[in-house]
């Protein structure tokens, strides 16, 4: 819209559009992008042991922790059945089934930390110095 006129119609403003002028609904050519790709480079797949042993250590962790938990079914059915020793080991393969599966779960932590999937925790800030008790009017 232009500035209205002598009798109060509109004028139209022409603008002189010169090589480099501003013309509107014109798709614009790649040669005139300013950003680039928003993607970075990716980068290449490499090898790391650390992730080969976190997953087979898993692995190994969580089949112990299913024969411990099958070993602990099969004494608490033979101590049912009488035999006084068979208590001992079903406590001793519950206590087992419970340590191999935190350290399962605990391997697992390290392994998505090494997969990049977790970040470690932030730091927590330094907390203020403790308050001088009795305020401003004690102050004075």
């Amino acid at each position: 819209m232009g500035p209205a006129g002598p009798g109060g119609q509109r004028r139209v403003v022409a603008v002189a559009q010169g090589a480099g002028g501003i013309r509107h609904n014109v798709p614009m050519s790649s040669e005139h992008k300013h950003a680039g790709s928003r993607k970075g480079t990716a980068k290449p797949p490499t090898f790391r042991p650390v992730v080969l042993v976190l997953a087979a250590a898993v692995t190994a962790s969580v089949v112990a922790w299913g024969y411990l938990v099958y070993l602990a079914i099969d004494f608490g059915t033979s101590a049912r059945g009488g035999e006084t020793t068979a208590w001992w080991f079903l406590g001793l393969a519950s206590l087992g089934a419970v340590f191999c599966l935190f350290l399962g779960l605990v391997l697992i932590a390290r392994l998505m930390r090494a997969l990049g999937l977790t970040s470690p925790p932030a730091e927590r800030p330094e907390p203020p110095p403790p308050r001088t008790p009795g305020g401003r009017r004690a102050a004075r």
